[in-house]
């Protein structure tokens, strides 16, 4: 007989756990079978209080029980339930208040790479989008400074649907057993009404890794990206605040003079030890370590942090550091997944079998099979960047300015971001720089077109203007998107050859950066970009030809035109 256990929430979690727990491991001696599912139990038991009026209960046969008696006694508990079990009838106005329509309640979590732009961008769109449905809507940021406006297991419990907008792997594990849409920020920030269209329909029941080790791969999950590049994005993501403050603990070094860290005892000495000794040494690993985690959770943390550090240990670098994370993390994946261990044993499995075996594996590979070769690939990559002639540098400066103004923080402009980032950590500071100044080209062009042409844009789009330029100061590069999604075949090209300009002029006048956020406010840590006339120049002559080029193409506003 089919089974539904209806437990109070006045029992907590704790409680109830232990109580369900209890009677499952009972069920199958007293002939029941547990389900969640409301229409096809045959028998209802209610614990922790009176039941609540619900029709959905109707014809089936319900009992009330004690807890006390659940939990001490589980098999006669269930037994007498059977017996005493009455069938069910609910009021009439409980019923009619069920047949009435509810407004849909919705959750959802962001998340992007950087958690900064497009974390927070697309969960404003989500809300407006939810509201002007009138549905009942709550929006989770996992930003750069952790959850914001976290979602509670009370509203998750209450929630209809779980839409994940998420470029990275982030914890779903409070949503186990709800309808999940997965989907980008990008999908969810652009086309908002169309990705909550599919949400509704192409929605799939979510399991967590607890509940099963091979969790299948539904439409609606598929839809946010599992791939490799995920992965990858989701280690960048973890790395981030290593090379922020890695490399401002360096800069603030060279403020002392640019050989002054190699006399000991020194201030200088101190923060190039915190900097390049502590923060960009643990770059590589954390980069492993979590594109391990992406992949197979946290069993592939370790064996991933392990075969990181053996990439920095055998020079292989940030490329073995790469190599090392996706091999653990499938590897342990693996384990997880084809392993089968009797009950009594399967809480070994994710704390000692899967990380013994995966860091074992993982780190043979490394030693004997990646390590060398990896190294002199790296070694010949570092001594040709280093040596790059000033046009060969202009023509790398020229592509990822270019591939940072493409698509505005989509996959395009993170391939630029990551090939910068990463070179970080084998203290070439130069691609960064470019990568950095031609990011902002796009919203800093913006902003000028709609000072330069004010009578072409609408009030609300000279209002963004103010905003985009700001955001372009920041390195945010998000903030041209409304312009871009209104009017792409003008708005791209032009962005796209201002960042050109401006990565390739960063190239040219030898600029490097030591971190790889924060836009011209990094100028306030003496040293973190040199030089700086130079780099500003780069920034300010893309900055002009994008903008103004756009102000002349672009076409006036159709409703100003009507109403001249």
């Amino acid at each position: 007989m089919k089974t539904l256990l209806i437990i109070d929430k006045s029992l907590g979690l704790a409680r109830s756990h232990l109580v369900k727990k209890l009677l499952g491991a009972a069920a199958a001696k007293a002939d029941l079978t547990l389900t969640d599912k409301i229409d096809e139990s045959e028998l209802a038991i209610v614990l922790g209080g009176a039941l609540s009026a619900d029709s959905a209960l109707n014809g089936k046969k319900v009992y009330v029980g004690d807890v006390e008696l659940a939990a001490s006694q589980p098999e006669q508990f269930l037994t007498q339930a059977k017996a005493q079990a009455e069938s069910y009838q609910a009021p009439a106005a409980a019923a009619a208040a069920v047949s009435a329509p509810s407004v849909p309640r919705i959750v959802a979590v962001t998340a992007c790479p950087t958690g900064v732009a497009h974390t927070f961008m697309a969960a404003e769109a989500i809300e407006q989008e939810a509201k002007k449905r009138g549905w009942w809507v709550k929006v989770e940021t996992r930003g750069s400074v952790g959850a914001g406006n976290a979602i509670t297991p009370e509203e998750v419990e209450q929630a209809d649907l779980v839409i994940v907008a998420a470029d990275i792997e982030v914890d779903l594990s409070k949503f186990a057993g709800k309808k999940m849409y997965r989907t980008s920020t990008g999908l969810a920030l652009k086309k908002t009404a169309q990705e909550l269209d599919k949400a509704q329909a192409e929605a799939t029941v979510y399991q967590s890794s607890a509940q099963s080790g091979a969790q299948p791969a539904s439409a609606g999950q598929k839809k946010g990206g599992t791939g490799p590049y995920r992965h990858l994005l989701t280690g960048v993501s973890y790395m981030l605040p290593m090379v922020v403050a890695g490399g401002l603990c360096i800069a603030l070094s060279f403020v002392f003079g640019i050989e002054a860290f190699k006399q000991e005892g020194t201030l200088a000495a101190h923060l190039m030890k915190i900097g390049g000794g502590s923060a960009f040494a643990l770059m590589v690993p954390v980069l492993a370590g979590y594109i391990a985690f992406s992949i197979a959770d946290r069993p592939g943390l370790a064996p991933g942090m392990v075969g990181g550090m053996l990439a920095v240990s055998t020079g292989a670098g940030f490329l073995g550091g790469i190599i090392a994370g996706f091999l653990a993390g499938y590897l342990a994946k693996a384990l997880s997944d084809h392993v089968k261990l009797p009950q009594s044993m399967s809480a070994l499995k994710p704390i000692l079998i899967i990380p013994l075996v995966a860091t074992l594996i993982t780190g043979l590979i490394m030693i004997y099979v990646v390590g060398t070769p990896v190294a002199k690939i790296l070694t010949g990559l570092t001594s040709w960047l280093q040596s790059m002639g000033t046009a060969n540098a202009v023509i790398l400066g020229a592509i990822l300015g270019g591939m940072m103004c493409t698509d505005m923080g989509g996959p395009v402009n993170k391939v630029a971001y990551v090939f910068g980032t990463t070179l970080l950590s084998s203290q070439i500071y130069a691609p960064m720089a470019a990568v950095m100044a031609g990011g902002m080209v796009p919203p800093l062009a913006m902003g000028l077109a709609t000072l330069v042409a004010a009578k072409k844009f609408s009030a609300s789009e000279r209002e963004g203007g103010k905003a985009a330029f700001v955001l372009g100061l920041c390195f945010i590069s998000e903030g041209a998107i409304p312009y871009a999604a209104r009017d792409p075949m003008r708005v791209l090209p032009c962005c796209i050859l201002g960042g050109a300009i401006t990565g390739a002029l960063s190239m040219a006048v030898g600029a490097h950066l030591m971190a790889p956020h924060g836009g011209l406010f990094v100028l306030l840590i003496p040293g973190a970009i040199t030089p700086v006339l130079g780099y500003l120049f780069a920034i300010l002559a893309g900055t002009a030809v994008a903008g103004l080029l756009y102000a002349v193409l672009k076409r006036p506003d159709e409703q100003l035109v009507k109403a001249a």
